[in-house]
């Protein structure tokens, strides 16, 4: 498709696509104006789309029309939130932050307890459990691949428990001496530490990958947009 065929919104959302793709790329010559310019307008609008998305998924639907139609119940119960909601704009002023201190404690609270359920139940256990698994007899199969599963089984568990050595930091300091392990500990902690920067190298590859993705989109992109331009001179 060239720009004569695209309609209005098209040929604007290719050419700012393009501009702003170009602005981003500024970088390469190092930090300049137009990238700072490219970086606050996409926070901007991001925060936009937020406050937008915000508004007509939870405040508006869950929060003012059930305040409006809602019966007696659901009322006094909504009135809770609104209040702390209120309290959280103190804190815009500094002399009457301190009353939006407690609504501030219970979002981070929920928060951390959220977060913390989560990492425990999403993470830990089902780690446990999926390692817990690999040896059982429903999932070891017969024959040749008994050994291979069982030499992989092995593998994940002595990286599961090494690295957890790794983090152990139980020893007694003595008067004078830095704290030390016993050096069949240190051993474990230091295979726990390699399996540990075979991970962290797994996750940088991967993280890698996608940027570099998303630069040939972007290279591409901006080939397709300027390959019709030079044809059409």
């Amino acid at each position: 498709m060239t720009l004569a065929d695209m309609g209005t919104a098209d040929l604007v959302g290719t050419l700012l696509a393009f501009a702003f793709t170009l602005m981003v790329f500024s970088y390469i010559l190092g930090d300049n104006p137009l990238f700072r310019l490219a970086i606050h307008i996409f926070i901007g609008v991001a925060a936009g789309y937020t406050t937008v998305v915000a508004w007509y998924n939870v405040i508006w639907p869950q929060l003012i029309l059930p305040l409006i139609s809602g019966d007696a119940a659901n009322r006094f119960l909504l009135l809770v939130p609104l209040v702390l909601g209120a309290l959280l704009f103190l804190k815009l002023s500094p002399r009457l932050a301190g009353f939006g201190s407690l609504a501030l404690a219970i979002l981070v609270g929920a928060g951390a307890a959220a977060a913390i359920g989560g990492a425990v139940l999403g993470t830990v256990f089902s780690q446990v459990s999926a390692s817990a698994n690999l040896f059982g007899v429903q999932e070891l199969p017969g024959g040749a691949g008994f050994l291979s599963r069982l030499i992989e089984a092995l593998i994940i568990l002595a990286g599961t428990l090494t690295a957890l050595i790794y983090f152990q930091f139980a020893a007694r300091p003595q008067p004078n001496k830095p704290p030390q392990r016993p050096v069949i500990v240190e051993s474990l902690a230091w295979v726990g530490q390699i399996f540990i920067a075979l991970t962290l190298g797994a996750l940088f590859a991967g993280v890698y990958a996608a940027t570099l993705s998303a630069l040939v989109e972007r290279m591409s992109f901006l080939v397709n947009f300027l390959l019709p331009l030079i044809a059409s001179q």
